[in-house]
């Protein structure tokens, strides 16, 4: 039964604003087919803007995942946010439960709105296997750029089975991530979270299942499931767009191994940057440190290939430590030498010189003349 007064309600209110306030428009669009989609737009796009879409996961709607990112990027980007099928007010008829219709969905509403083209796709967890289809269904002529967050794209189905995840099956793991009680929704939060909450009130996590746990709790058991049945390695397309691969190194829901066997699959096209005391809720709890990391990616022109082990940085100075970091723009011919302070002279349009120290924490400078 509803509540008189919903402090969640309020909040989602609360991010609305925010959401407005940065320029976008909440929108409907009927694709035809009995599906539904509802879709944050930007309410003047500019032409003189590449476009940029953001994929939510499971768990409260996209406004409450994306809002403490989106103003950092509606000045650079026409921002799309959709509402995923069976999350918000999205919804369909269809029987289809797979990663491939979500991202089917996406691009259709994205067409929706005259947008062709995206400069990236970016996915938190499940919206992160959307991302991946989006890539690998349309190519890097319409998606030039992924981003995947902590989501498990590389996962297997014996993955559950060999004891990879903290929850051994599949339907328990959907049970985590479908709360109905109180008690589900603090394992929930004891997996998502860096520190699991000690104490939250009975009333509001009450609250906050009966605003978003409550509707299409079978279906999204099944877009779980759709997830990892007969899902292997060996048959993931490999996308070609340069990667961005963002994850928390305290991540309880997708390890991060993951991200690893992510990188090693993509190869070279990926760049793996790893936020210290981060869960699954990266965005939110490291959220200053994330968003500079995904704006530096977003902004930056095309990634060039690396020398040896070694990124090559934009512009201004890089440090690495112990994070993969790899750099963008520049077109190279490298010469080497064998000095302790080692110096690579790389040719573009305009001349650079890179100065790498011997440090284990690498410092990386750039001066680049005419």
């Amino acid at each position: 039964m509803p509540r008189c007064f919903s402090v969640i309600r309020l909040l989602d209110k609360l991010f609305s604003t925010v959401f407005t306030h940065s320029g976008l428009r909440h929108a409907a669009t009927d694709l035809g087919d009995g599906t539904v989609m509802h879709c944050w737009v930007p309410t003047r796009p500019l032409p003189s803007k590449p476009n940029l879409v953001l994929l939510h996961g499971f768990g409260a709607n996209t406004k409450w995942q994306w809002s403490k990112t989106i103003c950092k990027l509606v000045p650079h980007f026409n921002v799309y946010v959709p509402d995923l099928v069976f999350f918000g007010r999205s919804t369909t008829t269809r029987p289809d439960r797979t990663d491939a219709f979500q991202a089917e969905c996406v691009m259709r509403v994205l067409e929706a709105n005259n947008v062709k083209k995206v400069s990236a796709a970016v996915g938190l967890s499940y919206g992160g296997y959307v991302a991946y289809s989006m890539a690998a269904m349309y190519g890097v002529e319409v998606v030039e750029r992924v981003v995947i967050c902590c989501c498990g794209v590389v996962v297997e189905e014996k993955d559950m089975r060999e004891g990879v995840f903290v929850v051994g099956e599949v339907d328990l793991a959907a049970e985590v991530l479908t709360p109905q009680t109180p008690e589900k929704m603090m394992e929930m939060l004891g997996y998502v979270a860096y520190k699991k909450p000690r104490c939250v009130p009975t009333c509001l996590l009450n609250d906050f299942i009966d605003v978003f746990c409550r509707e299409y709790v079978d279906e999204r058991r099944e877009l779980l499931r759709a997830i990892l049945k007969d899902r292997k390695i060996s048959e993931l397309p490999k996308i070609k767009q340069p990667t961005l691969i963002l994850w928390g190194d305290e991540d309880k829901v997708f390890p991060i191994e993951l991200a690893h066997r992510l990188k090693r699959h993509l190869g070279d096209i990926t760049q793996l940057t790893i936020i210290k005391k981060a869960g699954h809720l990266v965005n939110a709890e490291r959220s200053d440190e994330f968003n500079k990391h995904l704006k530096a990616f977003l902004i930056s022109r095309p990634p060039a290939k690396s020398v040896g082990n070694s990124p090559l940085p934009v512009d201004g100075k890089v440090e690495t430590n112990g994070a993969f970091v790899v750099s963008s723009e520049i077109k190279t011919t490298v010469e080497e030498s064998t000095e302790t302070n080692t110096t690579l002279e790389v040719s573009t349009e305009t001349k650079t010189t890179v100065q790498v120290s011997s440090e284990t924490k690498t410092t990386v400078e750039v001066s680049t003349e005419r």
